[in-house]
């Protein structure tokens, strides 16, 4: 979920002179008003109960890279019509929808990404980007501007390439040049750590450059195939605590679901996947996360109010050891309220066709 009222980072990284100060004073300003929405966003989910927080859609789900953990992705899969695209925003805009994260597979291989960006802002929407980052350039930045996205997040998982990811320091620190000269929206890097990851160490140098460049830096620990915990070396853990200490500005530094998880301890919460967070794989259907897709697989376009409100109070199995950070910052909103009574997967009976399309797939 991205919430960083604390500002877009980078203004006193650039001089200011020339096209470079317009781009300053173009990114205060949108900042100030991605504040005032982000605000309202936290407000609207306090007063209600009754629609998506965040959701996550994919427009394709091929991929121009293969690391060696992730399980999102393929090489082939063409992208999803724009048309259709349009037509899911406006269904998550109907349902009360306050985030859009647009994921993948990488999303930039979309050639109409910037159109499917301005529906998500043309229908009041906060407009969000997870890409690895590779295909950027400063033309493609001035394009996702122009677009109105509001928040970009791109994962480096090492600083020189390996067999595990090429997503590396190495391979991406001039694109993070480029958007720390040119991006007006709110740009994260998040350095990552794990037992794919030969050498912690990198996290740390990963955040340190963010954070020289004036962007935000985040820390995730890599899930096993399922999205569930696998426990930090004791050094591991020394580097996420620093990390996190560095990253003030970050919404992320506001929980402690990932403090745990670095110490491998679980995590009680109330986990609301299927209501508050919702996860739209390229085929259209609604499933609790990217780790938990099956489930319950209904099309977007028969997802109901009643639908969200059942799976508010039902309980997830899988929570206590997740690792998907997204869905727990959404959940923080409700910690408070709406103890989970129903058991997963077995829906109250007026939704029991529920039951029955969740098997069926």
């Amino acid at each position: 979920m991205w919430i960083n009222v604390a500002g877009a980072g980078a203004l006193g990284h650039l001089p200011m002179n020339g096209p470079i100060s317009l781009v300053v004073l173009r990114r205060a300003t949108r900042a100030a008003s991605r504040g005032v929405r982000e605000w309202r966003m936290i407000a609207k989910g306090l007063l209600s109960t009754r629609h998506p927080i965040d959701a996550h859609i994919i427009p394709i789900r091929r991929c121009n890279l293969s690391c060696a953990y992730c399980n999102e992705f393929d090489s082939f899969s063409k992208p999803v019509p724009t048309a259709e695209m349009l037509r899911r925003i406006d269904r998550l805009a109907a349902l009360g929808t306050t985030i859009i994260t647009i994921s993948g597979g990488e999303p930039l291989l979309h050639s109409e990404l910037d159109e499917i960006i301005r529906r998500i802002r043309r229908r009041g929407i906060i407009a969000g980007l997870i890409t690895n980052g590779y295909l950027l350039t400063p033309e493609r930045i001035a394009r996702l501007n122009r677009a109105g996205l509001d928040h970009m997040q791109i994962s480096i998982d090492n600083v020189m390439p390996d067999e595990v990811s090429k997503k590396s320091l190495k391979a991406l620190d001039k694109k993070l040049e480029m958007l720390a000269q040119y991006a007006e929206f709110h740009v994260n890097i998040n350095s990552v750590l794990g037992s794919p990851v030969r050498n912690p160490e990198d996290a740390l140098a990963v955040a340190r450059r963010a954070l020289s460049l004036g962007l935000t830096s985040t820390v995730g620990i890599l899930h096993d195939g399922s999205g569930q915990l696998q426990p930090l070396s004791q050094r591991q853990q020394e580097i996420f605590l620093e990390i996190m200490r560095m990253g003030k500005a970050s919404y992320a530094r506001l929980n402690d679901f990932q403090r745990n998880i670095a110490l491998g301890k679980p995590n009680n919460w109330r986990c609301r996947a299927g209501s508050r967070y919702l996860y739209i794989c390229e085929d259209g259907l609604v499933h609790y996360c990217s780790q938990q897709r099956g489930y319950p697989a209904i099309p977007l376009d028969e997802y109901t109010p009643a639908h969200l409100e059942h799976e508010f109070f039902t309980n997830k199995t899988c929570a206590p050891r997740c690792t998907v950070s997204c869905v727990q910052q959404v959940a923080m909103i409700d910690f408070w309220r709406g103890p989970q009574t129903r058991a997963a997967f077995k829906p109250a009976e007026p939704l029991v066709q529920l039951q029955s399309r969740a098997a069926e797939r």
